[in-house]
């Protein structure tokens, strides 16, 4: 059966510099390979972390920290969540999914069971992991039984995108919060406006926007400042003016290929020591220590009922359906099967949820934010993996001493480019019907906050106007996927 995301005329949404990529064998189809050996598995690892650009890829590791920090380190300062455990696991997390896949395949926290932990004091560390393994458990049963394929099948591409676009728009909102409002990230609060001057202030917020949006642009890849100019048969005036244009071609590729994510980082990682010089006697070397967490009935009860079950819908649509969509969008050619990426979100949450590891998921949003500042294959988040167990290890929960200081107003500007690079994605929308369907979707998600609610009323939606279009000589499966009948 043909995929309902075959129903709608596509524009190409990925850049120039994503068709160069050359496919690895096994991965353009996301299925486990057959037959093969140990050397085979090794070359096909070695390949998914080849440098694409190693300033690209380093830059692309960052376009996941607007969401990452602030999550992680509100749950760390609110809830006692263990820093040093969630860094080494999810670490680990990265640079296996890196290996498997060879894209930056984010590994970000879930959402939902946070902002629960958030807004419910009652909800401490047991009912986060009772509530990760839950979810990671359904995942896993839908991956391997293939149930998540059906799911695949008959989500509309509109509907997708719509939530795509919602989420987008929800990380582009919050960044702009967090570059105007002075946050209280631990109980997810403003404080009132932010102060134009600063190691923290508008204004270092807005000179970080502008020097990313003029070494990044739109994200696309500028290929006229390395153009090579033949000169042989030209005069001498014309040689001298090729000269001048070839010296600022140079300056300009230096300007574009800088690490732009990478830097206002580093910036972010240097103001923070400077807004608080203090912090430097609060930390402490060594991992945290790993511990078994001890659940109770009511955890395992409370977990499911207000975690796993407002969890599940935005896990199977963003960690897994629109990521599945978004990595065929960006990388053509390889494509991943859902099955695959469904086991592994459940294994990552089957297995470092007991031991007090933020419950994990891959994101479209993460996806989206690390191929816009260049990250190109599994080099870049295994590169983010590496400093996340480095990190872990020597500095342990220690280390939140230090994001407590990081500039906010930093945090919201790579937010804001990872959310506009995920909403962009809804360009490929080219019927009137698919952008209607996909505004209603993404209108309910954001007004309702719930991916779930969103995503009913779209398909509701989408069911309708199929209805309508009916007819006796035309079978349910062509309207449902807007084919002819010989294509069916």
């Amino acid at each position: 059966m043909a995929m309902a995301y075959e129903n709608s005329p596509s524009v190409p949404i990925s850049d120039p510099e994503a068709q160069e990529i050359t496919p690895t064998p096994a991965a353009s189809t996301g299925a486990p390979a057959k037959g093969y050996s140990a050397k085979e598995v090794a070359n096909k690892v070695k390949n998914n972390f080849v440098f694409h650009s190693k300033w690209g890829e380093l830059n692309g590791a960052m376009g996941d920290l607007g969401t990452y920090i602030p999550i992680v380190l509100a749950l760390t300062l609110a809830r006692d969540l263990n820093l040093g455990t969630t860094l080494i696991f999810t670490g680990v997390y990265n640079i296996i999914t890196g290996a498997i896949y060879g894209v930056p395949m984010p590994v970000q926290p879930m959402k939902s069971i946070a902002a629960q932990a958030l807004s419910d004091q009652t909800f401490g560390v047991p009912e986060i992991m009772a509530a990760g393994i839950l979810t990671g458990g359904v995942l896993f049963v839908l991956g391997v039984t293939g149930l998540m394929r059906l799911v695949y099948m008959f989500i509309p591409l509109c509907v997708v995108r719509g939530i795509q676009l919602a989420q987008g728009l929800s990380f582009a909102l919050t960044a702009v919060k967090y570059v105007r409002k002075i946050q209280d990230l631990p109980k997810s609060k403003s404080l009132g406006d932010r102060h134009w001057f600063g190691l923290d202030g508008l204004v270092l917020a807005i000179v970080c926007l502008c020097f990313i949006v003029i070494v990044n642009g739109a994200g696309e890849k500028n290929r006229g400042c390395c153009d090579v100019v033949q000169d042989d048969d030209l005069g001498g005036g014309q040689k001298r003016d090729e000269v001048a244009r070839s010296k600022t071609s140079k300056v300009r590729r230096v300007i574009f290929s800088l690490p732009s994510a990478f830097m206002v980082f580093v910036l972010g990682v240097v103001l923070a020591f400077v807004r608080r010089h203090e912090v430097v006697h609060e930390i402490k070397f060594g991992p945290s220590s790993i511990e078994v967490v001890k659940f109770s009935k009511h955890a395992w009860k409370r977990g499911f009922v207000k975690g796993a079950i407002p969890q599940l819908p935005l896990s199977i649509l963003n960690s897994v359906v629109a990521v599945c969509k978004l990595s065929s969008d960006l990388f053509p050619g390889r494509d991943f099967s859902v099955t695959s990426l469904s086991v592994t979100v459940g294994l990552m949450n089957l297995v470092g949820s007991w031991f007090g590891a933020m419950p994990s998921c891959h994101g479209a949003g993460g996806l989206a934010g690390q191929y816009k500042f260049g990250g190109r294959s599994g080099a870049c988040v295994a590169l983010l993996g590496v400093a996340k167990l480095a990190l872990g290890l020597v500095l342990g929960s220690s280390l939140a001493h230090i994001l407590r200081q990081f500039p906010v107003g930093i945090l919201g500007v790579l937010l804001l480019f990872a959310g506009i690079e995920l909403a962009m994605c809804c360009r490929d929308m080219n019927t009137k019907e698919d952008s209607f369907v996909m505004l209603i979707c993404t209108a309910v998600s954001l007004v309702g906050s719930s991916a779930a609610l969103g995503f009913l009323c779209g398909m509701i939606i989408y069911v309708l106007l199929r209805l309508r279009n009916w007819s006796r000589d035309k079978p349910l499966s062509a309207i449902w996927m807007q084919k002819s009948p010989q294509q069916v």
